[in-house]
């Protein structure tokens, strides 16, 4: 409403409804200074809104400079109110400021006790209002309605602006006058805003403007309405703790960050809904669920024109019914859901998430404040033909292209430094070589404040990583996590950082003895030696520090595996089972194959030593107890790796199996040999009778007290093994005895060999070796 020369417009912020009826009420007022509830550090970026390149959604981003990780967004989308307010001051030359408090006040700690959801409010990264109450509820149930969301569509979002431009926003005045008037939702934090906002009000009519336009939550318009007088307001004010310095500057956003209502978002449930309801001209429900259907046809939906327009009727049916002016989005996913979809709420999901929700991405243009390492790495993107998108998508690269190498080694610096824009995914082409890997790309808008946290490391992408990495280093305390980082640094090429952390690990390393320390860290080190290949990365240290660690983890492991409980077994089984092929990868011995990785350093029959390390695990039985000797999970996975590379025969590995499920033996133990043994495949009890006997024999021997303790380790040991091998043992246990040979086949019948002599010519042309059969005439009898 007006008073004197102030134009009060109270919104809804990213309300369509809001936003039109704003751009007709500054068109009727016509203002000669446009006001907006923001924080007063953005009145430095405002003028880049008249840059075309900045594109909502986007959003104002705040964060302290001495610590970034202090931040706070205020997101604006096309259907904003106050992103309507700011391109009417720039398309026509206007002043505009933002009249909020500064955003430093919100990273630094008031006072006042009542203040203390100020620190919440900067720490969520929270715009604009959050009320305790919502007022919206309380005015939609006094109006007789159980839905704030549908009243406020059906009374402001789907109204047009009539005759009077400014009538709508008196009448939200006064509603909000009356529930102001209770008390509602008056916190310490609001009053100190609404004083500020005020001040700033007297400051632009000392300015000499004469028409002031203010754009605000509709909930401080009563406060902002009456004014008190000034040395009330640098009262309150006086209060205000050391304000933070803050760098303030735009950032893309995107509609789907918009629908979240934690973190970032600002709670817009339809983002894309709302967009459509701004832009469509005439009646909006038509174009939207033509939308949809282009969208369902994309997706091999059968969807036709006649299914768009009885899509409407409904839509427009259950509105007359439901006693709304138009359709609203309910009655629109019912009429898509019900004639689009038909029925399918899996249809309408996609609906949901490519309409109701979208995933457009704004833009800001390259004039916006950023840090150093912001602009290198938009150099970078443009550059490597990366462009940012809020979709997610696969992205498949080929390490012996420059160009694929060159992102692969930027997604991982980004990685190190905290920007997990790309995400290791599994490719759909299925490949073991060293040279593809697959990623799932996805830009979040709050990686504009890892950028900034990161910039304390260097100016540039590759100067960032190799100085976080070398901190990284320098701090770690596991040896696992340096021989990661190790690994890191050659994926993403710090050649700078590699020598530094190197020495960190050689020092760790010395001085490490636990075998499960040293176990975890050698498959890193060897995975980097082998990606080394194709990236030519100098692996000289890298691969003598592997085959040391090899060495000491062959020395140690028996002993470290002696007295372990469940839960530690099956973490050192994992360990081995990771080492093992580690060594089979360092030491092309190891495996039999000859596929290892050449490091170029002699590992003089680290295979041999492995073997024997296995060998001496498997033989070290609890004698006088449990704690006396390796569990049973333990000693049977180190016979499957022996038997697996050919080093025992499946004759002594009966014998061993044999031995194992004796009556001599706790079942437990013998359960856990079995589940160590079978783990990685099963297939070698169809290949081998002899095994599967042992072992039906054993489990049928079982008594059944001891059945019901040793039956959960079976049954996670067969739920591992193959569908088809699971079949197929049960049919074989199930034929009857399994040491018997196999039944011969029954004939069934004599072979006629005139009959099958006559289908040789036909078998010779299909296999290309005889002469072509000529083809017959139509209507002869063949």
């Amino acid at each position: 409403m007006t008073n004197g020369e102030v134009a009060l417009l109270g919104i809804r912020h990213h309300g369509p409804g809001s936003a039109r009826a704003v751009a007709a009420a500054l068109a009727q007022w016509r203002p000669d200074a446009v006001l907006i509830e923001g924080p007063a550090e953005a009145d430095a970026v405002v003028h880049l809104a008249a840059e075309k390149d900045l594109v909502p959604p986007v959003a104002l981003l705040a964060h302290a400079v001495d610590d970034p990780a202090k931040a706070a967004f205020w997101p604006y989308a096309e259907f904003s109110p106050e992103w309507v307010a700011i391109r009417h001051a720039v398309d026509h030359d206007l002043p505009v400021r933002f009249i909020d408090l500064p955003a430093g006040y919100g990273f630094a700690p008031f006072t006042d006790a009542d203040a203390d959801d100020a620190d919440d409010h900067a720490a969520d990264g929270a715009g604009p209002d959050e009320l305790p109450t919502d007022p919206l509820a309380l005015l939609a149930e006094a109006a007789g309605h159980d839905d704030p969301e549908r009243w406020w569509e059906d009374v402001v979002e789907h109204r047009a602006p009539g005759a009077d431009a400014l009538a709508p926003f008196a009448a939200v005045a006064e509603a909000m006058g009356a529930l102001r008037a209770e008390g509602l939702g008056e916190s310490r934090r609001d009053q100190l805003r609404e004083a500020h906002m005020r001040q700033q009000i007297r400051a632009a009519c000392r300015a000499g403007h004469r028409r002031i336009a203010v754009v605000c939550g509709a909930f401080h318009v009563p406060a902002l309405e009456t004014m008190p007088t000034v040395a009330h307001d640098r009262a309150l004010l006086a209060g205000l703790p050391k304000k933070v310095r803050v760098d303030i500057t735009w950032i893309p956003w995107t509609h789907r960050r918009l629908s979240q209502a934690t973190g970032y978002g600002a709670g817009v449930q339809s983002p894309g809904w709302y967009h459509h309801l701004f832009t469509a001209v005439g009646d909006p429900v038509p174009r939207w669920l033509t939308r949809a259907a282009e969208l369902l046809r994309a997706e091999d939906h059968p969807v036709s024109s006649a299914h768009v327009i009885e899509a409407v009727r409904l839509a427009e049916t259950l509105a007359v019914l439901r006693g709304r002016p138009l359709a609203g989005l309910t009655e629109t996913l019912d009429a898509v859901r019900a004639v689009l979809c038909e029925g399918s709420d899996v249809a309408l999901e996609l609906v949901r998430e490519r309409l109701v929700v979208g995933d457009a991405l704004g833009e800001v243009p390259d004039a916006a404040p950023a840090v150093p390492l912001q602009r290198d790495l938009a150099r970078l993107q443009r550059s490597l033909r990366l462009k940012p998108a809020a979709a997610p998508r696969d992205l498949d690269l080929d390490l012996r292209k420059d160009t694929d190498a060159a992102r692969s080694r930027l997604l991982h610096r980004l990685r190190l430094l905290g920007v997990e824009w790309g995400v290791p995914a599994r490719s759909s082409v299925n490949s073991t070589g060293t040279f593809r890997e697959s990623w799932r790309l996805c830009w979040q808008p709050e990686f504009a404040v890892r950028i900034a946290e990161a910039a304390q490391w260097g100016t540039t992408v590759e100067e960032a990583a190799v100085n976080k990495a070398v901190g990284t280093a320098r701090a770690a305390v596991e040896l696992a996590e340096l021989t990661g980082l190790v690994e890191t640094c050659l994926l993403a090429g710090l050649s700078g950082a590699l020598p530094a952390v190197m020495r960190v690990l050689a020092d760790c390393a010395a001085l490490d003895t636990d075998v499960a320390h040293l176990a975890g860290a050698l498959p890193a080190l060897v995975r980097a030696l082998r990606y080394g290949d194709v990236r030519g990365t100098e692996r000289g240290a890298l691969a003598g520090a592997a085959a040391g660690l090899a060495e000491r983890v062959c020395v140690g492991l028996p002993p470290a595996c002696v007295g372990l409980d469940a839960e530690s077994a099956a973490a050192m089984r994992a360990r081995i089972d990771e080492v093992h092929g580690a060594i089979a990868l360092l030491d092309p011995a190891a495996s039999g194959t000859g596929t290892g990785t050449d490091t170029g350093t002699d590992t003089g029959g680290l295979a041999e030593r492995w073997a024997a390390a296995l060998r001496s695990l498997a033989r070290r039985e609890p004698t006088a107890g449990p704690a006396t000797g390796a569990p049973g999970l333990l000693r049977g996975r180190a016979v499957r790796l022996l038997l697996d590379d050919g080093r025992l025969d499946s004759e002594e590995a009966g014998r061993r199996l044999r031995l194992v499920l004796s009556v001599a033996n706790s079942p437990a133990d013998a359960a856990g040999w079995v589940e160590g043994f079978l783990t990685g495949g099963g297939a070698l009890l169809l290949h081998d009778p002899r095994l599967l006997a042992l072992l039906d024999e054993w489990l049928g021997g079982v008594s059944g007290e001891v059945f019901t303790d040793v039956l959960p380790l079976l049954r996670r040991t067969f739920a591992g093994l193959e569908a088809g091998v699971r079949t197929t043992i049960g049919g074989r246990v199930a034929a009857g005895p399994l040491g018997a040979a196999p039944a011969a086949p029954e004939a069934v019948g004599e072979l006629d060999p005139d009959r099958a002599d006559a289908a040789v010519p036909v078998l010779a042309v299909l296999l290309g070796v005889g002469p072509k059969i000529p083809r017959q005439r139509a209507g002869r009898n063949t």
